[in-house]
This record gives structure tokens, C-alpha cells and sequence, in this order.
């Protein structure tokens, strides 16, 4: 039923949490690897058409393999964006080779960042000295990574000086350039540090929109698992917490709380500089991607029948 006020206009509906989150959730993206994708027989039942999908190359996939997947994501209606680490990146030719790859099945968007490995095979490190190759020109957007809880390898004494110091260089990058960029973060459990480290950002002039990295519904024990690999922060004591009363521990984890939480910060300040949503189905995609359905973002379309 539409609502009036006093003078006959018509008002929008009261902002409610349920769809505080179904606008949070609009245009979100998600992550795969090449053995994980294998395992979906079609992508369109289960994620919104043009979903942007990231493809992450750890260290020893072929790059066969991630050009095939990009192809096939592309091929079923979908916006792949590979990832391309630095530290495995042998040299330019080995770069301009991969990008060549990616550019004949129409890939024109990438997520660059320095990568997992401890140690460079080749000349490049950071994701700054691909930004600044070259060899991304024809490209329509590039993301690169954030972290909102810092990250040891790059600054080992806990602080963020580095981080930050790379996120003001990539926002001077922007700005040089005609680039479409964002910041894609790792996944957090916390919505309090995050929503301080965005408006930290914002406040410094960094000019980069986040995409959020979140947590799909996952085991808790898996969750804290790949929490302590990729050295998420401050917030890990939220699952560890979860961990300890026994009532929640074989419950599997849902980020219903966290997105709850940043979509009511985004609805009261529409200026945050959180864009978008990035999810990291940990426990699964078809279980990330029917939790997102179920909570208010697009679906893919129903299966054909047999």
C-alpha cells in the first residue's frame, strides 16, 4: 500500500533491515579457482547473470587451466577476472604472454597483488609494478587487494604503515590514469574495524571503492582454518569465540550478522566507501550462492528440466 504524507506525496517505504541487506548485496561478486569450478555443471542456476567472477591462480595452476575457466565463465554470461600475482610471475614475457591468453577469450578485467608465495620467482613483487608495465592497456577495470586488518607480510610489526602507504600510491594511480580500479579486501568477521578502516581511507583521500571480501557459509573449523592462513586479524576472535561455546561449534558459520551490520552503516551513510561485496565461498559455491538468494541478492535462473 503506498504511504502519503500530509500534502498528498507519496513517500518511499521505512528502510528495513531486510532490505537494507537485499541493497547491500546488489552486484556482488564471488571467487573460484579451476578445480573448483570443474565442480559446478552450470553457473547460470547459480549466480545473476554478468556476476563478476574472480579466478584465483595459486601458485602451480597451469595457466591453461585459467584461461579455460575464464572461457567458459565468459562463454556462460559471466565477467571473469583472473588473478594475476606478482611473485609468480616469471618476467614481462611471461606476463604479456598470460595477458595475451586472457585477451583472445575477451577477459578485459584483472585482480593483481603481490601473492601468497614468500619469495618472487622473477622480477616482479608488488601488484604496483604491474599497474605501472603496461601491459594491462585495453583493460576495462583492474582491482588490486586491501586490508582492513593489515597484513604481517607486508608490514611485519603489526603496524600498516606499508599497506597504507600502497593503498595512496594506487589512488594516485587512479588518478594519473584512466583506470578503473577498486580495492577487493581479504574476508573479515567483524563489521566495527572494517567500518573504521573505510572511513580511515576516505579520510586519507584514497579514492579506491571497496569491495568487501566476506566469508560464505562455511564449517566453523574450515573457517578458522583459512582465517590463520591468509592472516585475517582482530576479528578472527569472533569465530574463535563462536569456537568455544559448544552449542555453536558444529553449526556452520553464516555471515548474516557481519553483512547485517555494514548494509544498516551503508543505509545510514549512503557516501561509505564500501561498492560492493565480494564473497570467498569457503564452504562451497553452490552453498555461498544459494545463502546470497536466500538473503535478498539475485538469483541465477532455475535449471532447465531433464
Amino acid at each position: 500500500m503506498a504511504l502519503f504524507n500530509f500534502r498528498g506525496k507519496k513517500e518511499a517505504p521505512a528502510a528495513t533491515p531486510t532490505n537494507q541487506v537485499e541493497a547491500f548485496l546488489q552486484g556482488y561478486s564471488v571467487e573460484v579457482m579451476p578445480r573448483t569450478a570443474e565442480k559446478v555443471e552450470d553457473f547460470r542456476t547459480l549466480l545473476p547473470a554478468h556476476t563478476r567472477v574472480y579466478i584465483a591462480h595459486i601458485d602451480g595452476t597451469p595457466i591453461e587451466d585459467m584461461v579455460a575457466t575464464a572461457k567458459r565463465l565468459a562463454d556462460e554470461g559471466f565477467t571473469a577476472m583472473p588473478h594475476f600475482p606478482a611473485r609468480i610471475i616469471k618476467d614481462k614475457a611471461t606476463l604479456a604472454d598470460w595477458v595475451g591468453r586472457y585477451k583472445d577469450v575477451g577477459v578485459r578485467q584483472g585482480l593483481l597483488l603481490a601473492g601468497g608465495v614468500a619469495a618472487p620467482i622473477g622480477e616482479f613483487h608488488t601488484s604496483m609494478q604491474l599497474l605501472e608495465s603496461g601491459a594491462f592497456d585495453g583493460f576495462d577495470r583492474l582491482h588490486v587487494a586491501g586490508h582492513p586488518e593489515g597484513n604481517k607480510d607486508i608490514d611485519p610489526d603489526g603496524s600498516d604503515r606499508m599497506v597504507m602507504e600502497a593503498a595512496r600510491w594506487k589512488s594516485a594511480f587512479t588518478e594519473r590514469t584512466d583506470a578503473k580500479m577498486a580495492m577487493a579486501t581479504q574476508f573479515c568477521f567483524e563489521a566495527a574495524p572494517v567500518i573504521d578502516w573505510v572511513n580511515r581511507l576516505q579520510a586519507e583521500n584514497i579514492k579506491l571503492p571497496v569491495h568487501i571480501g566476506v566469508a560464505g557459509p562455511a564449517k566453523l573449523q574450515t573457517l578458522i582454518k583459512f582465517a590463520i592462513a591468509c592472516g585475517v586479524g582482530p576479528s578472527l576472535k569472533v569465530l574463535q569465540k563462536r569456537a568455544m561455546d559448544v552449542t555453536k561449534l558444529l553449526l556452520p558459520y553464516e555471515p548474516t550478522d557481519f553483512i547485517a551490520d555494514l548494509a544498516a552503516h551503508k543505509a545510514a551513510h549512503p557516501g561509505f566507501g564500501i561498492e560492493q561485496v565480494h564473497f570467498f565461498p569457503l564452504g562451497g559455491i553452490k552453498t555461498c550462492a544459494q545463502w546470497v538468494t536466500e538473503h535478498g541478492g539475485a538469483a541465477g535462473r532455475p535449471a532447465k528440466a531433464a
